[in-house]
């Protein structure tokens, strides 16, 4: 027996000495691992090894031809024989190729964490880290929680709890009600007869009767020391929650967090993380790093992982980036207007600025006028100025009247003009350089511009679209204006709309917007002297857009270049999958190298893998970069695996 019992205790030490399961951990610096996702790769290697057909006939280079099968590398002889399902190794491959679509990218990998380092203790939280051009970005968290420690999290909220509960709130909780009755009987009879009136007394006029001995009563009869002291456990509730709750559960900013019992084997979690292209982005780099805690203690760092790369494929690094140019007809003769609501009184012509707007609409033609004296590309010929009346008065003493008016303004605006080419001439010089080199100085010289008046009578057009536009005339009113309007003479039409209930209307807000004063400014353009020029200028808007496409901004690049149907319209097109409309624009285009590629990527996309196929090889036969360039595109990819094409041109590298 005595043996028995010392071969016990010493199998018991032994097992005391041996290492634990974190010192294992340690010593072995163990680490969850990322992979390449293993169910996408596995869907990839069905598409892979699945076709409509056994085989595909494609013309070759010189016109034969060929047929191509679903084949693999027999291992012993070195030849490509037909297969009906490849059989893919394990992948261990650090990297992989993906497609951007939309202008967005999904990465697809997991997280495998070894059985070792799982226990129901522990709290394993590992941190996927992002590599993406100068920028480096932390994905949400991946948490796996031992069923113990997640045991402890809830008693510590539970402990916490308790302590929130033990708590007293209620300030009336700690008033000394039995004295504090006793006294109010005492000192405050009319009070204490309400202890048991239920009618409603008003607060104000409670206080405005008693004044504040009873609030002094409650202050008395208050045990301030046990308010006090649950007022101080109420504001320490933070500290006590961190003592308490030693490793509070996370709600947001992971991916997971789930519990495990009983472990079985290694555990995996399948990540997807979705980001937006941007210029110039090539690939991305994920590594995991991770912690291992026990409650509030952290046991263990793991070492960080080797990266999991992604190569990023876009089709805008196909974009053609050859300059558009445009074909501009430009006029010697141009022309402008603007009008002015320049107020004139009733039967008068002469201008007074302070009358209305005056002084800001003469203002503001006078500004209009330098910027065409000062015009780097224009001259001005001429200004013609129409003046318009409001139609009170006679047809001829209106028409006469918007002649003297018309002079009035032109009359102005010539005084203006004179009077700013003689401050220029006196205030400004220029140096010429003359044919034999010698400088010559000499005055700025403005040119002199001809003012033209034209008197244009009464001005019942703008009268009519008033009224229509009038909030104020109701429906059968301006049905009213539009009869009286049939009456041919305007004389005639005056008399008859002066008898109507809506004419002071008219009157006194319509007919002062009628007095409007038009300028027509007639310009040539500078040195010209052919009616027209042709000119070729860069597209700014196509090239704009082939700016956004090479930014990957699809959506905006397309509005830019949709009516231009080219090559680069076929690219937004097809990196939005709008692909009914990239193919609409790809078989009306020369089959150049880039166009056979697109026009594969689209059959390929369609199914169609004899199509997608012939076009693939045109484009490889043109142009040799496509060899390789078609292993970055899925859709390629695949048929590239699916018929080991280019296997020779693999090989010769």
């Amino acid at each position: 027996m005595k043996k028995e019992t010392a071969i016990l205790i010493l199998i018991l030490l032994a097992a005391a000495c041996g290492p634990t399961r974190l010192q294992t951990i340690e010593k072995r610096q163990m680490a969850a691992t990322l992979a390449l996702s293993r169910g996408e790769l596995a869907e990839e290697r069905k598409v892979i090894a699945s076709a409509r057909r056994d085989t595909i006939t494609v013309t070759g280079e010189n016109g034969e031809q060929l047929l191509l099968m679903k084949a693999v590398k027999d291992e012993e002889s070195g030849e490509m024989v037909a297969h009906d399902v490849i059989n893919a190794a394990v992948i261990t491959a650090r990297f992989r190729n993906v497609a951007e679509r939309h202008g967005r990218i999904d990465l697809r990998f997991e997280v495998i964490v070894p059985q070792e380092m799982m226990d129901t203790r522990w709290q394993l939280r590992f941190y996927p880290d992002m590599f993406i051009l100068e920028d480096s970005v932390r994905l949400e968290p991946v948490i796996i929680t031992g069923s113990d420690f997640r045991k402890a999290q809830l008693r510590g909220y539970e402990l916490y709890d308790k302590y929130l509960r033990s708590i007293v709130t209620d300030t009336t909780a700690f008033i000394d009600w039995r004295n504090l009755n006793i006294w109010i009987a005492r000192n405050m009879p009319e009070l204490y007869r309400y202890r048991n009136d239920s009618s409603y007394v008003d607060v104000d006029q409670f206080h405005s009767y008693f004044g504040a001995t009873e609030a002094d009563a409650i202050r008395e009869y208050t045990w301030w020391h046990r308010r006090h002291y649950h007022e101080r456990r109420w504001y320490q509730r933070g500290e006590k929650f961190r003592e308490l709750v030693k490793a509070p559960i996370e709600k947001e900013g992971i991916r997971l967090d789930t519990v495990l019992r009983d472990i079985d084997g290694n555990f995996v979690y399948q990540y997807t993380q979705s980001i937006k292209t941007r210029p110039r982005l090539r690939k991305v780099d994920i590594l995991l790093s991770g912690d291992i805690y026990q409650q509030d203690q952290r046991l263990y760092t793991m070492p960080r992982s080797e990266p999991l790369t992604f190569y990023i494929s876009s089709l805008s690094t196909l974009v053609d980036g050859t300059e558009r140019y445009m074909t501009r007809v430009l006029e010697r003769r141009a022309a402008a207007n603007t009008a002015c609501y320049v107020d004139f009184r009733e039967g008068k012509w002469d201008i007074d600025p302070d009358l209305g707007h005056n002084r800001e609409e003469l203002g503001r033609i006078r500004g209009n006028i330098l910027e065409l004296l000062r015009n780097q590309t224009f001259d001005v010929d001429s200004i013609l100025i129409s003046a318009y009346a409001s139609p009170e008065g006679t047809v001829r003493s209106n028409s006469i009247l918007s002649t003297h008016r018309a002079k009035a303004v032109a009359d102005e605006f010539s005084s203006f003009v004179v009077h700013y080419r003689d401050s220029v001439r006196r205030n400004s010089f220029t140096v010429t350089v003359d044919a034999q080199g010698r400088e010559r100085t000499g005055h700025e010289e403005v040119a002199n511009i001809g003012f033209r008046a034209r008197g244009k009578g009464e001005n019942w057009d703008m009268l009519s679209l008033l009224v229509d536009m009038d909030s104020t005339l109701s429906s059968a009113q301006k049905r009213s204006y539009m009869h009286h309007l049939e009456t041919a003479d305007d004389d005639a039409r005056e008399d008859a709309l002066r008898k109507e209930d809506y004419y002071p209307h008219l009157r006194q807000e319509l007919y002062p917007r009628l007095r409007t004063v038009r300028f027509d400014f007639f310009l040539h353009r500078k040195g010209m002297v052919k009616d027209t020029v042709h000119t070729t200028e860069l597209d700014t808007l196509y090239m704009k857009g082939v700016e956004l496409l090479r930014e990957r901004e699809y959506e905006q690049a397309l509005a830019y270049l949709k009516d231009y149907k080219d090559f680069n319209t076929a690219i937004a097109y097809l990196s939005l999958d709008y692909n009914a409309s990239a193919m609409a624009i790809l078989k009306n285009l020369p089959g150049t190298a880039p166009v056979n590629y697109m026009m594969a990527l689209l059959y390929a996309r369609n199914g169609d893998d004899q199509k997608a196929v012939q076009h693939y090889l045109d484009a490889c036969r043109e142009e040799h970069s496509y060899v390789f360039r078609g292993n970055l595109d899925p859709e390629l990819y695949v048929l590239i695996q699916r018929y080991g094409l280019n296997r020779d041109d693999e090989t010769e590298l």
